[in-house]
């Protein structure tokens, strides 16, 4: 046997090693399964977290998939670990929607019992921890160095960032070589961004630029705020060194500028108005100027920033020259040249054409004082010397007189590092003798001054000279400066992105301390290269051509700042140990305003916001509050909180209060806490979470109670108990169960409750609206019929009969089906008596055949008033019967008794079917739907107008105020008690539907619209389809607080399901006029009011409480439409103006619509007009259109809709239009010698030619036909234009042979023509008549809305104010 060793070091068998070796292999793989196994089990929570420290990994996502009994602890190393960072220097936050909450480190908890989900996707993000960046492992020294990194591996950043929140981003906002991966953190770059408000980029980019000038930083630091003077709000010079301060010293990733923007005296809607940075530049200087007036820093902008220029006009005849001296804070250079087809390429050229003299010859000569006369001269500018930081604006912003907007020129210009001025400077002898004229351009006027005033000018002012302006040395210590020392140093560029009409700023600036490239993109801060400089010089890689400008990319430099390379002047910035001592106490004030910053930001990361429900006990409703609680309170502590937050101190004790688990939506109450009153809330809610997906409420018991506990896994059953007698439901007792109890143990829990008898008990389930089901299967479990968190259900105990009919025909049912369908609506009623009705009706239709019967009684017409008052008369007879008959009914029945609680008093049974001798309450009715009232009304004939108008409901009583019917009848009282129309009481006054004459058709109600999206609820023979239907109304009268005197109120009960006319039907005795004489109006928010008309529909989308008004007025009919007409006045200044509301209806005439026009034209508008003297026509906005001939029929010839308008026009002569053939053009005489249009006039064509315009316009006005010229109008009617613009902008006479071809398109009637004599010449005015007569066009034209000349949109200017902000106008509005 063969032997080997061991372990040990000792000999045994080879074969005995094997399978020692495969048993432990065997053992460890049995390890494994066994783990994998019972992982497998366990469940697991999936967790992804996004890196936020650092924008290289902003668009990754960790993934980890870990058990669920996994600790929090462990969570952290895993996340350190993938990430790469030190475990313990980042922190981690839930990302639900709204803020931020941490994830504590809380040792040894499972994921689960810190908040985490399981089988659910869980999101957080890595933050900085303290404001410090993670550190990131290194096997050398732990953590990265940034020095260390290779700029050319890494992806550059050039060009603005999207805005938070918004990966995507438009075209003029992004640039090709964007890539978050190169936006360095804060650690990285040692420098804070600042925060856009909404558009104020373009402060941003001056700012940090000023903030990264040496020179303007260490003087703003030097000045000192005294706040006994001002206010440190409105100090603009102290807020900016605020901000100057946090800039350098703050820990933050970037900074709020709402402080500084305050100061300028700006209010939050400045922060959405973007500008221009040059202009921003030139208004901060001049504030900060005014407001260190008398200080050591009131010359600072002039002496960084200021620079000399002389503007001169030489003679080139005899030498002399007349000059100013201009001073400058900034050099405008043009990039295109007007008229130019290519742009300069550099910022040298740009300069050279600056000072590029131009000659004054032709009619441009210059006079020459010295030779008397007109010469010819050169005019130009010269450079005296260059301020110490020079700013240079490239204008890329100009003005298309072609398209007359605003563009924005794109062109590539390059500009150097190093930038030499010493070209530029002016090199002449400015004390020349030929030199003899000068103006000072501060002098308020120009005059002639000697080469010795000359000279002083130049002695006294200090430091002028060929180069730069030397501070504190006088004329006889200057020296001239060499040229190299004009030497400037580009350290910051301003770049555009976008367009004219908007876009966004940001800078590219060179930090002096490192010579490094940074990109300031608001509170973006990343380094650059000088590549990306080079990517701002604008335009494309092909020629410089025209056009090259249009499809050039939009981000370019807007703004350079360059500074002179000198070493004796250029300066360092402070260091934080070199502050001034203000500044010093400033950055302590600062740090402890961060600090308690961070101290509440850190509180309000641990704590938790949650929504607290209360019922209180006083107001009896439920309250609503959120509450605010830290994780480290306790229960009993938040319960105390709870309680006072609820404002409960003195109205219940404090031990009669308790928080429980709360489902708002379900009303579910989840659990109780009995036990954990000393348990800290963050561990009770699951942790510290923006929102949670459960509430809280604070349950309230009466001392004599104790609270229930309520346990997971219950369900909540809310038990209304029915009495059939009385026929009430009462108030929910609420009973919790279990879903595996069955129906018989359901019904115990309800005995117990309620007292009831669980033999006899019915149980109804209300599972949603309107599905109620019985439950009668004993052994049934309430999880299988449909219990949830939340439920509902009826009961019902008593020996009556009604449990041995099926349940859809039991009272129960119906009792139960009519408390969910029933709304409670407020009702308000009109002020008017029904009697004054009268003023607001039009006058009745003269038609002898249309004279209805009056209780058989033929011939005889009573007016509307005495109608009114016969059937007022009649329903207080009627109601005097019916409360007898009530008295009557009530002392022999025993069935009134109710509960007080019921919303349901004396309501008769179904079973109980009203009849001739028993009449319902007058204020409640059980409805039907519809009833055949063809027999209780005889068929009565009507005329044929009345057939054609089709718009009449031809009732008892529907048409008392009808402005077409106004003698229908009412029945005679005296034939006895009033039949019951549609299971209305008989004191209601109804319509009943009578079929036409010739037709055997029955009339509906209906929408006024033929289309009411809803079927007819009657058949044929006009039987209701829900005939065995009742459906319920209960009105009461209510006092209503806000209601005026003589207004009347009612609170209305009624089943939802009923239809908006049988709705009016049983409103008819509160109103005291019929149905088809009131509107119904749903009040919604803010009291917008709009009218219901569709009567087949039903009241199903009214809910509980909402308003209704009733308003008099006739109501539409089916097929009727209102209309609202105006009055068209072609000559009047106002040539539209509203006549009246009326009523047109389908298959009428345009005649008869006239002849029921002209009475209500009288009447309201004191028109009293002739029918052929008047015509209608389509409106269309403000312009005329169609003439409506008489025998036009609406919605055959006609379209027509609701809230139509039509306009109604006076003719001086009999109607001329009387084909559809011809066409109706309105013209106007354009008389160019006069400057004057004369008055419109109609010609009426009868066909589209032109050569009959032409025609018919020669024989109006006399015009030859040949020297006829012509042009259409522009714009709405009238087309106005002004006289200046008239006899140019238009274009006569155009080449065309019919009106109905492009450019005219005069298809319809309305059209505008201006015509004119081509001979007559213009009148010419001198310059003050052309004023005067632009002044009263513009008068005139913006009276009448319409345009005077091309106005681009108007930019608010920017300002600063300096007194904290600007005063308005008391009177403006």
């Amino acid at each position: 046997m063969e032997m080997v060793p061991s372990e040990e070091k000792q000999l045994v068998p080879k074969e005995g090693i094997f399978w020692s070796c495969r048993q432990s292999i065997f053992e460890e793989m049995q390890k494994r399964f066994s783990q994998i196994e019972s992982a497998a089990e366990e469940p697991r929570v999936l967790c992804i977290v996004q890196d936020t420290t650092n924008a290289k990994t902003v668009n990754e996502r960790l993934t980890l998939n870990l058990p669920a009994s996994t600790t929090v602890n462990k969570f952290f190393e895993d996340v350190a670990h993938k990430a790469g960072y030190v475990n313990g220097t980042f922190c981690l936050a839930w990302t639900n929607a709204g803020d931020m909450a941490p994830l504590e480190q809380a040792g040894e908890m499972s994921l689960v019992l810190s908040g985490f989900e399981a089988g659910k996707k869980n999101f957080l993000q890595l933050t900085d921890k303290d404001g410090e960046q993670p550190q990131i492992t290194s096997d050398e020294s732990g953590t990265a160095d940034s020095s260390g990194l290779d700029d050319s591996s890494q992806d550059r950043f050039i060009g603005p960032l999207p805005r938070d929140g918004t990966v995507g981003c438009s075209s003029d906002y992004s640039s090709p070589s964007y890539s978050y991966s190169s936006i360095l953190n804060k650690s990285e770059t040692g420098y804070v961004g600042l925060v856009n408000q909404a558009m104020t980029c373009y402060l941003n980019s001056l700012l940090q630029t000023l903030f990264m000038t040496p020179e303007f930083r260490n003087a703003l630091y030097n000045w000192e705020f005294e706040e006994s003077e001002e206010d440190p709000v409105t100090s603009i010079p102290f807020q900016l060194q605020r901000l100057f301060v946090l800039l350098q010293t703050s820990k933050k990733r970037a900074i709020e500028t709402t402080d500084v923007t305050r100061s300028f005296g700006w209010d939050s809607s400045e922060a959405w108005q973007q500008h221009d940075v040059q202009e921003l530049c030139r208004v901060m200087f001049d504030a900060l100027e005014q407001k260190w007036k008398q200080t050591e820093q009131a010359d600072l902008i002039n002496q960084l920033y200021q620079g000399k220029l002389k503007d001169y006009v030489r003679c080139l005849e005899c030498g002399y020259e007349s000059w100013r001296i201009d001073t400058y804070l900034d050099i405008p250079l043009v990039i295109r040249p007007f008229g130019a087809n290519q742009a300069f390429g550099s910022v040298e050229e740009a300069l050279q054409a600056f000072i590029q003299p131009e000659t004054l010859d032709g009619p441009n000569q210059y006079f020459c004082e010295r030779c008397k006369k007109k010469c010819d001269a050169r005019k130009g500018l010269r450079f005296l010397h260059f301020p110490y930081l020079l700013t240079l604006q490239l204008k890329r912003f100009d003005f298309d007189y072609t398209t007359m907007h605003r563009i924005k020129l794109n062109d590539r210009m390059t500009f150097p590092e190093e930038l030499d001025m010493s070209p530029f400077i002016d090199v002449e002898d400015e004390k020349s003798p030929q030199t003899e004229s000068c103006t000072d351009s501060g002098a308020e006027n120009e005059g002639s001054c000697h080469s010795d005033q000359m000279s002083n000018d130049f002695s006294t002012d200090d430091g002028v000279d060929e180069g730069i302006c030397l501070d504190n040395t006088s004329s006889a210590e200057r020296v001239l400066k060499p040229k190299s020392s004009l030497t400037f140093e580009l350290f910051s560029v301003m770049v555009h992105s976008g367009s004219a009409a908007g876009g966004h700023y940001y800078a590219c600036i060179k930090s002096f301390s490192d010579s490094q490239w940074y990109s300031f993109n608001d509170q973006h801060v990343s380094k650059i290269t000088q590549d990306d400089i080079r990517k701002t010089y604008g335009g494309s890689s092909g020629s410089r051509g025209y056009y090259s400008s249009a499809f050039a990319s939009s981000t370019n430099a807007y703004m350079l700042m360059y500074r002179l390379k000198d070493t004796s002047r250029n300066a360092k910035f402070l260091e934080v140990e070199d502050f001034p001592e203000h500044i010093k106490r400033l950055v302590q004030r600062e740090k402890e305003s961060e600090e308690q910053e961070k101290r509440q930001r850190e509180i309000e990361r641990n704590t938790c916001k949650i929504k607290l429900f209360c019922m209180h006990p006083v107001k009896l409703m439920m309250m609503e509050n959120k509450l605010e609680v830290h994780k480290d309170k306790t229960l009993r502590e938040a319960t105390e909180m709870a309680y006072k937050l609820m404002d409960l101190e003195g109205v219940v004790p404090l031990d009669c209060c308790r928080l429980v688990k709360y489902d708002e939506f379900h009303e579910y109450l989840e659990r109780s806490y009995e036990g954990e009153e000393d348990m800290p809330m963050g561990l009770l809610l699951g942790g510290v979470k923006s929102s949670y997906m459960f509430d809280l409420l604070l349950e309230i018991r009466r001392p004599d109670q104790a609270f229930q506990p309520y346990k997971p896994g219950e369900v909540m059953v809310k038990v209304h108990v029915v009495d059939l007698k009385s026929e009430s439901i009462a108030a929910p007792v609420s009973v919790r169960a279990y879903l595996n109890q069955t129906i018989i143990e359901f019904k115990q829990l309800i005995a117990q409750a309620t007292g009831l008898c669980a033999e006899t008990m019915r149980v109804v389930l209300e599972r949603c609206y309107n599905d109620l089901r019985l439950l009668y299967v004993p052994n049934k479990t309430l999880k299988a019929e449909g219990f949830f968190r939340s439920n509902k259900v009826f009961v019902e105990s008593s020996d009556s009969t009604d449990h041995q009919v099926a349940f859809t025909d039991s009272v129960l049912w119906k009792l139960l089906d009519r408390h969910g369908n029933t709304i409670r609506l407020f009702v308000s009623l009109p002020e008017q008596s029904p009697g004054s009705l009268a003023n607001r009706t039009s006058c009745p239709k003269a038609s002898a055949d249309s004279e209805d019967s009056f209780d058989g009684a033929k011939g005889s017409r009573k007016s509307v008033e005495a109608i009114l008052e016969e059937s007022t008369e009649k329903l207080k007879n009627l109601s005097l019967q019916q409360q007898q008959q009530q008295q009557q009914t009530s002392s022999t029945s025993d069935s009134q008794k109710s509960s007080e609680h019921s919303d349901f008093e004396h309501i008769e049974s179904p079973a109980q079917e009203p009849d001739a001798a028993s009449q319902p309450s007058q204020t409640e009715n059980s409805t039907r739907v519809a009833s055949d009232t063809e027999n209780q009304f005889p068929s009565e004939e009507r005329s044929d107008s009345d057939v054609n108008n089709d718009r009449s409901t031809s009732s008892v009583d529907s048409d008392i105020l009808s402005s077409s019917h106004s003698s229908d009848t009412l029945c005679n009282a005296d034939s006895g008690p009033l039949p019951l129309a549609n299971g209305l009481d008989s004191h209601s006054i109804t319509s009943s539907r009578r079929s036409k004459a010739h037709e055997g058709k029955k009339e509906t109600w209906d929408t006024a619209e033929e289309d009411s999206g809803t079927d007819s609820e009657y058949d044929e023979n006009g039987k209701s389809k829900a005939d065995a239907q009742y459906l319920y109304f209960k009105a009461e009268p209510y006092s209503q607080e806000d209601a005026s005197e003589g207004q009347k109120c009612l609170l209305v009960h009624v089943d939802k399901r009923i239809t908006l006319a049988a709705f009016k039907q049983n409103l008819e005795p509160f109103v005291g006029v019929p149905s088809t004489q009131f509107k119904v109006f749903r009040v919604y928010a803010n009291n917008q009011e709009f009218e219901s008309v569709r009567l087949n529909e039903t009241l199903s989308s009214f809910s509980d409480d909402n308003k209704i008004t009733i308003r008099l007025g006739r109501a539409l009919k089916k097929g009727e439409y209102r209309v609202k007409v105006y009055q068209l006045l072609v000559n009047d200044p106002e040539p539209c103006k509203f006549l009246l509301d009326t009523v047109f209806a389908k298959g009428m005439t345009v005649r008869q619509s006239k002849e029921e026009l002209m009475p209500q034209l009288k009447d309201q508008c004191k028109l009293d007009l002739s029918i052929d003297r008047f015509r209608l026509r389509k409106k269309t906005w403000k312009n005329p259109g169609t003439v409506f001939l008489d025998y036009h029929v609406y919605e055959e010839d006609i379209n027509i809709s609701s809230n139509w308008e039509v306009f109604l026009e006076v003719l001086e002569e009999p109607e001329r239009m009387k084909s559809m053939s011809q066409l109706a053009v309105l013209t106007r005489r354009w008389c160019p010698a006069q400057m004057k249009l004369e008055a419109f006039r109609e010609v009426v064509l009868e066909s589209s030619s032109v050569e009959e315009l032409k025609e018919k316009l020669s024989e109006m006005s006399g015009i030859p036909l040949e020297n006829l010229e012509f042009a259409k109008g522009r714009g709405t009617f009238p087309c106005d234009i002004s006289v200046l613009e008239i006899h140019q902008d238009l274009d006569w006479n155009p080449k065309v042979s019919t009106l109905n071809v492009w450019p005219l398109y005069i298809c319809d009637d309305g059209a505008v023509i201006f015509y004119r004599d081509s001979t007559e010449e213009l009148m010419e005015l001198s310059e003050e008549e052309r004023n005067e007569l632009m002044k009263k066009e513009s008068s005139r034209l913006l009276k009448t809305g319409h345009r005077v000349s091309y106005s681009p949109r108007k930019e608010k200017a920017l300002k600063i104010y300096l007194d904290g902000g600007p005063t308005k106008d008391p009177g403006q509005d």
